[in-house]
Formats: structure tokens, C-alpha cells, sequence
């Protein structure tokens, strides 16, 4: 289990006994504020811990999905236009409105870790308003694995999230022509 500072301060009663627990070998540090009681955590763990408002998005989300099998190099959070610039090497951050920050997230298991994820049908949206800033071949293999699960699809969802996000006279006609 990760945990932040005033989490670990919480548990081991002062600052004191928690210098001795990461001395003694019983918790670890594994970044600033960060935490755990097990040596070697997965990055999203961490991740989710230290920016707990953040989505994963496009790139991350398309694999943690499931339709591309292209190991992201860099993990792309999306979060709120207001938050604070992430300063880490490791993420691609991604601005996006405050009204729109919610719509089409879902929690989704990922080794054994629960991570915010936005939705297949909400990804659909931003691999389109993307379009030009990815790969083409990227885009087309994304793409083809829209195809495949057309039918899985809530295409009510996906108009619903496309009303409410830029673009959607654009979004929409390029889904009907690209994807149906």
C-alpha cells in the first residue's frame, strides 16, 4: 500500500518511529511524501497517490484499455486547467477544463491497482480531437480497434461527451466517417 507523509505520521504515531520504520527497513521511501511498505511499487501507484484529481489519458488510457498494445513512453495524466504544472520527466500532463474533467472517467483494475481512467467511449472523443498530434499509424491501428468493438460501444455516451467538449461538429462527423 502507498502512502503519503501525514498518512505514514498518522500510522507509526510521530516522526521519530517513521525514521525508524524506513531505517529499520519496514517502509520505503519511494519519492518525496511518498511511501510504501513493499520495496518495489508499480509507477501508477504512485502516480494515482501523488496527483489523486489526475486521469490517465490518451496514450496510457488507449493500452490500459486495451486497444493498442504500444507501451506508452511517458504517462499522460489529464488534470484540471487550474492545477499546478507536474514537473516530472516520466509524464506528458494535459490540460483539460474543469466542467469537462469528470465525464467519461471509470476506475479500472490495472496489476492489481485500481487506477482513474477515462472511459473507451470518452478516449474515442479525444483520439479525434488528437488526430494531428499522433502518429498516423498510431491513429490507425487505434482506430481499427474502435471498429472491432463497435458494438460494445455506448454511442449515446460518446454524442453526450461530444456535446460537451470542443470540436463536436468536427468529432462527430470524423467518428461517423472513420469508425462506422
Amino acid at each position: 500500500m502507498v502512502l503519503s507523509y501525514n498518512e505514514c505520521v498518522k500510522k507509526y504515531s510521530s516522526n521519530y518511529k517513521l525514521k525508524k520504520a524506513l531505517d529499520g527497513g519496514e517502509l520505503y521511501k519511494l519519492a518525496p511524501g511518498i511511501y510504501s511498505e513493499k520495496k518495489n511499487v508499480l509507477d501508477t501507484a504512485i502516480i494515482k497517490k501523488k496527483y489523486p484529481n489526475s486521469v490517465f489519458t490518451l496514450n496510457s488510457a488507449f493500452y490500459y484499455q486495451g486497444l493498442t498494445d504500444t507501451i506508452p513512453s511517458l504517462y499522460y495524466l489529464a488534470t484540471d486547467k487550474d492545477a499546478t504544472k507536474i514537473r516530472d520527466k516520466n509524464i506528458k500532463q494535459i490540460f483539460d477544463n474543469n466542467h469537462s474533467m469528470d465525464l467519461g472517467v471509470e476506475i479500472i483494475n490495472y496489476n492489481e491497482d485500481d487506477i482513474r481512467v477515462f472511459s473507451k467511449e470518452r478516449l474515442l472523443i479525444e483520439l479525434v480531437r488528437n488526430k494531428n498530434k499522433l502518429p498516423f499509424d498510431y491513429y490507425k491501428e487505434i482506430i481499427g480497434n474502435y471498429r472491432r468493438l463497435i458494438y460494445e460501444l455506448d454511442f449515446q455516451l460518446v454524442e453526450e461527451y461530444a456535446e460537451q467538449l470542443p470540436k463536436t461538429k468536427l468529432v462527430m462527423d470524423t467518428i461517423q466517417m472513420e469508425v462506422f
